[in-house]
């Protein structure tokens, strides 16, 4: 019975709650050919969402994806849920250096974290695919993540007297499909838009929000190219530039949306090399946003700097020398040398990236709870 309320409460929940405009129009979906579209907010400064042409957004579509988000039957041994390595209040990524998978096998990567994925092209550390519909159904077909296979997957919905209500709601009819799991997940999430930090408040100059001096000193350690003459500069906007990126603080050109940032000498783990097999890719994968990155620790694609303060350090360091190391890392023992005081205003600015809203908001949260 409780399930049965859940249903309701979400349905209600995502009408009332989920279609709120902000600060600029709405991008509507295409056109629906069934369901209540659902118009993505889109925040100023952020480029057009890549909603496909034949998977329109609706709202009964968003709540189906998000209690598939949260549902633990999609797991070999119905033990975890996407959610389980992608936590809210952690910026949707993992609490642990490599995700652990069903039966407790540990994987090869640190899950990302997920905001703002209605405006990428490419998904996972190394951009194996380019739609969020493709990407929604490899952790449920990962043998070191749910290690399920669909037809199961499909069986256990369909005998869950909650689901084929939902997948009626969203598509007319209540068949449970590989493309319907898939199309409502990835709908779900191009609606976990980050977009409400201090710095989006200071940067639209919303009355009473402004830097403090040892933030706006970090903004312009941030946003400066690198001197090695003692200057200020950080070098940090070449990959995680908010003109560049529109804000969104991962890289969003094509250029530069996988680096090698010097994190190894040797790759055991190649990266984008493993999708591409041009050598010239070994060491690179894809650039993280910045965005709440106070609470997205550890960092890096397999989880090894552990805070904030050494994901500082690491930079400052500089990188470890490798053939495709990024010309923006200052490797090989050059490294930056910022100051006790330029490293604590860097940590400052990142902290204003922090979207509480977002990390709180009930509308992206455990439907079962």
């Amino acid at each position: 019975m409780k399930r049965k309320l859940i249903v309701i409460g979400t349905l209600i929940l995502a009408s009332l709650g989920l279609s709120q405009c902000k600060d600029e129009p709405p991008a509507s979906s295409s056109s629906v050919s069934y369901g209540t579209p659902f118009n993505l907010d889109v925040p100023a400064g952020f480029p057009s969402p890549n909603i496909p042409a034949d998977n329109p957004m609706t709202l009964e579509a968003v709540s189906l994806g998000r209690h598939l988000f949260y549902e633990k039957s999609l797991s070999d041994d119905n033990s975890i849920s996407c959610a389980t390595c992608h936590i809210q209040e952690r910026a949707f990524t993992d609490v642990s250096a490599l995700s652990v998978g069903t039966r407790g096998l540990e994987g090869r990567r640190k899950a990302m974290p997920i905001f703002n994925l209605a405006f990428q092209e490419f998904f996972f550390w190394d951009g194996r695919t380019s739609s969020l519909e493709e990407q929604s159904l490899h952790p449920i077909l990962d043998t070191l993540e749910m290690d399920n296979d669909l037809a199961t997957v499909m069986q256990r919905l369909a005998a869950d007297p909650l689901y084929p209500p939902l997948f009626e709601a969203a598509f007319g009819d209540p068949a449970i499909t590989e493309e319907r799991i898939a199309k409502s997940l990835a709908q779900f999430e191009r609606t976990l838009i980050s977009a409400n930090s201090k710095f989006d408040r200071v940067i639209r100059l919303q009355t009473g929000e402004q830097f403090t001096p040892l933030e706006q000193r970090g903004y312009e350690l941030f946003t400066s190219d690198f001197d090695p003459n003692g200057g200020f500069g950080g070098d940090c906007f070449h990959c995680h530039g908010e003109r560049e990126t529109q804000y969104l603080f991962g890289a969003f050109g094509r250029d530069l949306q996988f680096v090698n940032n010097g994190l190894k000498d040797v790759y055991a783990d190649q990266g984008r090399a493993e999708v591409s097999n041009d050598p010239a890719d070994i060491g690179k994968f894809k650039v993280p946003s910045v965005r709440n990155v106070e609470f997205s620790f550890p960092y890096m694609h397999d989880g090894s700097v552990p805070t904030l303060d050494s994901l500082i350090g690491f930079y400052n360091f500089g990188g470890h020398k490798h053939q495709n190391i990024d010309p923006n890392m200052k490797a090989a023992g050059i490294g930056r040398n910022w100051s006790a005081g330029q490293k604590q205003a860097l940590a400052a600015f990142l902290r204003t990236l922090t979207d509480y809203e977002f990390l709180q908001d009930t509308t992206f949260s455990n439907p079962f709870e």
